[in-house]
């Protein structure tokens, strides 16, 4: 399947949080993978920026992405997130027109 939206995006915890998010993360992109039909959904602790998790998703198109931001995981998902100590969310959808490997 060709990818035509990518989003990157960062969350911010406090590092004594991590723990404590990482199951609530887990089920997130469990989750994700079972039922909102994207392409990937990559998560990943930044090691040099502890606290730092960032995102990098593909999807087949805008209504796919539309679809899964109003999923019935997410709401639980931004609850949990805002219990432990969320202090920052930035992420960007890009329109893939072109791609090829490197």
């Amino acid at each position: 399947m060709h990818a035509k939206v990518a989003v990157l995006g960062t969350l911010r915890f406090p590092p004594n949080k991590l723990v404590e998010i990482r199951p609530h993360l887990k089920k997130l992109v469990e989750e994700t993978y079972r039922n909102d039909g994207c392409i990937a959904y990559d998560v990943a602790e930044d090691p040099f920026d502890i606290g730092l998790i960032r995102f990098s998703e593909l999807w087949p198109d805008r209504e796919s992405l539309s679809k899964h931001l109003k999923s019935p995981h997410i709401e639980p998902w931004r609850v949990e997130a805002q219990k432990c100590g969320l202090m920052e969310r930035k992420f960007t959808a890009f329109n893939i027109t072109d791609s090829w490997s490197v």
